[in-house]
């Protein structure tokens, strides 16, 4: 069964231009990254008479799945001996924080990543204010009932109020909110339905998908695979180390100078990593195993090349667990998909690029 493909752009009411669907490209890519700001597509209509417009919002359906909801940021008409090209791009909607500059230098003393949030996102359009996701449970899908405010899995104790920070000019509204959701041992990324969410990736799972090349060569779904190992960005010790000067909340040397330090006993060799983090004696323990689990990430890169959009009726999908057994690349486990790209060439047809790495989080 062939890939369907359709780009939903939505209708622009004050310049009375209409929605419209299109499902027929020549080239595409849409990538999905827990670690990249914003996810991107590149389409090249079939049809380069369509009328599109930037600013506009739109959504991206696989299989009549979406997988991204954003705007329109280019397009392109070509015209050359070879006819007219048309070619549309675009990010979800993360990349609206990574654009938009904050308006309101200060300090924010006491504000909570929740509270900032509303602060910041208060004029930003087409984002959902009420239903942003704020992880509680570390393991597993995000789950919670809806608060009082709207907002489901809410930080509740964990979301204490930062300490020091401070709102400079020429700082983006993604810069302060991804700061804070770092301080916290959280990423800051988007759902295909343009949901916002401050949450870690899955720890443990049932794994959804499964990648196979066999040696004798039957039941394989791979097209091709690359293990990139590289420990020049890993280390066997990370240290955040902190200063709280003038916070009243800490009367003890011990509360205004803190530290914390967590190990990679995979590592061959002593190598330390030291850093400063001064939102509060919470940050650098929840910094310190969240970059620890960046520096595995990049230090064991699975890359694997598939057909086709989906397994089993499911498309391919970040943040969900995938079994491997790969018996050239002698690997058998569970892995995290962290990264995945839809791609379609004349030459190759609609192919799918899946980053993996080792799942869980340190422990400190």
């Amino acid at each position: 069964m062939s890939d369907n493909v359709d780009l939903r752009v939505g209708a622009d009411l004050k310049n009375k231009i209409p929605g419209i669907r299109v499902d027929h490209f020549l080239s595409y890519q849409i990538s999905s990254d827990l670690y990249t700001p914003a996810d991107a597509f590149h389409l090249e209509l079939a049809n380069p008479e369509t009328e599109i417009k930037t600013g506009l919002s739109c959504e991206l359906y696989i299989n009549n799945q979406r997988e991204l909801t954003g705007i329109i940021d280019k397009v392109s008409r070509k015209v050359d001996s070879g006819g007219v090209s048309l070619s549309v791009e675009g990010r979800d909607l993360m990349g609206l924080l990574v654009d938009s500059y904050c308006e309101s230098w200060k300090t924010v003393t006491g504000y909570t990543i929740k509270s900032l949030a509303e602060m910041l996102l208060a004029k930003v359009p087409f984002i959902n204010r009420k239903d942003i996701r704020y992880q509680q449970n570390v393991v597993g899908r995000l789950k919670g009932k809806k608060g009082k405010s709207g907002s489901s899995g809410l930080l509740a104790g964990s979301d204490t109020a930062q300490q020091i920070s401070q709102i400079e000019p020429g700082m983006t509204i993604f810069d302060v909110l991804k700061n804070y959701s770092l301080s916290r041992g959280m990423l800051f990324y988007c759902e295909p339905d343009g949901t916002l969410v401050f949450g870690r990736p899955m720890a443990k799972g049932v794994p959804e998908y499964t990648l196979q090349i066999l040696k004798i060569g039957v039941g394989n779904n791979v097209i091709e695979s690359e293990l990139t190992e590289d420990i020049s960005q890993r280390y066997s010790k990370v240290m955040i180390v902190g200063q709280q000067q003038g916070s009243q909340s800490t009367a003890t040397a011990a509360g205004i100078n803190t530290t914390a330090v967590v190990t990679d006993a995979e590592f061959p060799f002593y190598k330390p990593y030291v850093t400063q983090d001064n939102n509060d004696n919470v940050s650098p323990k929840e910094r310190a195993r969240l970059t620890m689990e960046k520096q595995r990430r990049e230090g064991k890169q699975l890359i694997y090349k598939v057909g086709r959009h989906s397994q089993n009726g499911k498309n391919w999908r970040i943040n969900n667990f995938c079994h491997i057994k790969d018996e050239v690349q002698k690997i058998d486990g569970d892995y995290l998909i962290y990264g995945r790209t839809f791609d379609l060439s004349e030459d190759a047809g609609p192919t799918t690029t899946l980053k993996l790495g080792m799942p869980g989080l340190i422990a400190g």
